[in-house]
């Protein structure tokens, strides 16, 4: 069992209410990182759009939050059709969407490569790829119409350094930062900024997932000897939800304990 070090309080006291008359949607918002930024989100006056597949998890979340100020979609974010009926729900709900943040994903089994199921490698690629294309298709033309938005994907460090044994979650993550600058790109004169953000491991379930020798070997990479804080990723991303980000745009922002070499 790996112990971390206790950490100061990462979360400052009193938060800039600087999201106050915004919607944002977080896919995988009914915990772990997902769930955290939806909090930091709602704490700096943002009303929220939770998707998530499991409804379950989302009536858990969803009791956190004052009941006007959060609204809970089921959604499968591999599927065309439900994503675009997630996104008409949202505005039917909300009145209207600001803000997109991709954070739903999946870690897969760990194998070299040649051992690798195919069914495996499809799957982390349809939910941590495809997925963040399709919530970005649905979403962007209601962001552009406001002539205001955010889009934050979470990607990982395992995008640009490669991970030996998940060679599906390092190609889906690096498909993640790709897409991020391309669209960027796009929408730069739309008023719609683009980024994302790559962590090395965050302390949440999605380690239940993968073996105790890769959590091993992604632990020896970081300088700091620690894994981040949902509340870390959450800092990051709201910052970059907000309007104090305005000339950053189709950029990579790490989140490693000093992992990341570029």
């Amino acid at each position: 069992m790996i112990v971390l070090p206790l950490l100061m309080k990462t979360t400052p006291d009193v938060l800039p209410q600087d999201l106050v008359g915004r919607v944002a949607i977080v896919t995988g918002g009914a915990r772990g990182i997902g769930l955290a930024i939806a909090q930091r989100l709602h704490q700096q006056g943002a009303r929220l759009c939770l998707w998530d597949r499991d409804p379950a998890a989302l009536q858990q979340a969803l009791a956190l939050f004052p009941a006007t100020e959060a609204f809970a979609v089921e959604v499968d974010v591999c599927s065309q059709q439900s994503v675009e009926q997630a996104a008409a729900q949202s505005v039917a709900l909300a009145g209207k969407l600001d803000i997109l943040v991709n954070c739903a994903g999946v870690a897969g089994s760990n194998a070299v490569l040649w051992e690798a199921s195919v069914e495996d490698w499809r799957r982390v690629i349809e939910v941590n790829l495809t997925g963040p294309f399709l919530c970005c298709r649905a979403v962007v033309p209601h962001l552009m119409s406001n002539g205001w938005g955010r889009i934050v994907n979470i990607a990982s460090v395992a995008g640009k350094e490669g991970n030996p044994t998940a060679a599906h979650y390092s190609a889906s993550k690096a498909g993640v930062i790709g897409m991020t600058k391309s669209l960027g790109k796009e929408l730069a004169k739309s008023g719609v900024l683009v980024n994302c953000v790559t962590p090395a491991v965050i302390q949440t379930d999605i380690l239940k997932q993968v073996s105790q020798a890769h959590i091993d070997y992604m632990l020896s990479k970081i300088p700091m000897g620690r894994f981040g804080l949902t509340e870390e990723a959450a800092a990051m991303v709201a910052w970059l939800c907000s309007p104090q980000c305005s000339f950053t745009t189709a950029a990579v922002f790490d989140l490693s304990g000093g992992r990341a070499t570029y």
